[in-house]
């Protein structure tokens, strides 16, 4: 069984038991959380799509950590001018654990 569930405004395919990792959520690790807006659900081959959510449906699951991904150089020149600037950023991002798909 496979649900398609909107968080913070992103899709994921989530199954039970598989750890994502969504933009960063509030809460401390180890918080339970629930996403109520599943667009789609999969169920041994019984597929239900929502207009625009199925209806009943809800997705829960736990914090595991907040991290930080992967280094993402920024950088700016113009030509024959001299100008260079140069930065990074890191994206924040919460590890949630799926543990039930109801």
């Amino acid at each position: 069984m496979y649900a398609i569930v909107e968080i913070a405004g992103k899709q994921f395919k989530v199954t039970q038991d598989q750890s994502i990792y969504a933009p960063k959520m509030e809460g401390e690790a180890g918080a339970s959380v629930e996403f109520d807006k599943v667009l789609l659900t999969d169920d041994n081959g019984t597929v239900s799509i929502g207009e625009p959510t199925v209806k009943g449906v809800k997705v829960s699951g736990k914090i595991v950590e907040h991290v930080k991904g992967d280094k993402i150089i920024v950088f700016h020149k113009k030509r024959r001018k001299g100008y260079r600037k140069k930065n990074g950023h890191r994206q924040q991002f919460t590890k949630v654990l799926i543990e039930k798909i109801a």
